[in-house]
């Protein structure tokens, strides 16, 4: 099966890297186009509906590869229904309120047909029985991942590139799990994500919009339901959410958000990690690659997890694998810790800007973020009153 995961992955990528060219000229002549906004980082237009190749690449190698059964043909039922709802918003910018009801509706084709999570074994707790709540919540966290997936698709091969390793992590603890079919799927996912990747990485001819990332984010969650929830170990619940930890962290930051200044939380802004990235200077290939390291770090943590033996079927613990693991929660922490760092910076960004700009107002971005830096550094900072005078403070 593992061989089949691979031919299933070099199909997959092969026809995505060869229709996408095709989507974008689609997109150009129905008008599916993203114009440069004031909160995004592009600077031109854009076309859309990179989702479709995904589709193709993502059919072509599950009709060959994957076992078809009930939950296949829901699963690639489901990827066709939310690959049409969001190109339709592609083209038409569809109301939230129908892009939700059409995600209710595509994740709910896998659910009936299988595609469920009826209990779960969790640390410390054991087994949890969901009952006929299995269905309702596998609904509900098959949406989460669309929203979070889509959500996070704001930067050049930002999107695809997450996907791609995070599917690729799946795949391997699927096989291992013996979730087969689930492990081909995730194979299948990185394919067609690398793929389209090939056009999409700065400088992109093409971006994937809705209907790419709500597809990975069903694909994917529909991997993480077949490959690990369904399975009864320990680190079933905690390895998805390790992967997707920069996702969904991006996506809770930008939330919180919203919510604190009464914004609906639908509407775009210029919240997100990339965009604070971008702010600070960094390019579209710099946010992207600082993004592909932490999702990188944090899917080696989920392995780790799996593979390193630090504890026994009895619950326990070796020292010295435990040892190993702590130094590697700690690697992976120290990076998350280092990053988030890197971001606060922008929390004095703009008020040095205001204080160097009054002062000389040739003063550079690099020049501003050097100066908030060393701020950080040794600790002083000076405040802004309203006049743009300045106080030194500690």
């Amino acid at each position: 099966m593992e061989l089949d995961a691979f031919y299933a992955f070099l199909v997959a990528l092969a026809v995505s890297i060869l229709l996408t060219p095709l989507t974008a000229r689609l997109a150009w002549k129905v008008g599916a186009v993203d114009e440069p906004r004031e909160r995004g980082l592009s600077d031109r237009a854009m076309p859309r509906l990179g989702g479709l190749a995904i589709l193709a690449g993502t059919l072509v190698a599950g009709l060959c590869f994957l076992p078809i059964g009930d939950e296949t043909r829901g699963i690639l039922l489901g990827a066709i229904v939310i690959t049409i709802v969001g190109g339709l918003d592609d083209i038409f910018d569809l109301h939230p309120a129908v892009k939700l009801l059409g995600q209710i509706g595509a994740a709910l084709i896998p659910v009936l047909a299988g595609v469920t999570v009826s209990n779960i074994t969790l640390p410390f707790i054991g087994a949890v029985d969901f009952g006929d709540a299995g269905a309702p919540l596998t609904l509900f966290g098959l949406v989460v991942v669309m929203n979070v997936v889509n959500l996070s698709d704001g930067v050049d091969g930002l999107a695809a590139g997450v996907c791609t390793i995070s599917a690729v992590a799946f795949a391997i603890i699927a096989f291992d799990l013996e979730r087969d079919s689930a492990g081909t799927l995730a194979a299948i996912v990185a394919g067609a994500s690398l793929g389209f990747l090939f056009h999409n990485f700065n400088p992109a001819s093409v971006i994937m919009g809705d209907s790419g990332s709500n597809l990975l984010g069903l694909l994917l969650g529909c991997v993480i339901v077949q490959g690990a929830l369904k399975t009864n170990a320990v680190i079933a619940l905690i390895v998805p959410l390790v992967i997707l930890a920069v996702p969904f962290l991006d996506t809770s930051f930008v939330v919180a958000k919203r919510i604190k200044y009464r914004q609906p939380v639908y509407r775009a802004d210029a919240w997100h990690f990339h965009h604070r990235l971008a702010n600070l200077g960094f390019s579209q290939r710099r946010t992207v690659l600082y993004l592909y390291a932490w999702t990188l770090t944090l899917a080696g943590l989920a392995l780790a997890l799996r593979f390193v033996p630090y504890s026994n079927d009895r619950g326990h613990f070796d020292i010295g694998w435990t040892i190993v693991m702590v130094v590697l929660g700690a690697m992976a922490l120290g990076a998350s810790v280092y990053l988030i760092y890197i971001l606060e910076i922008l929390k004095f960004k703009r008020l040095r800007g205001f204080q160097l700009r009054d002062q000389d107002p040739q003063t550079s971005e690099h020049e501003i973020v050097a100066a908030v830096v060393r701020d950080l550094e040794t600790g002083e900072f000076r405040v802004v009153d309203h006049d743009h005078t300045n106080q030194p403070t500690e």
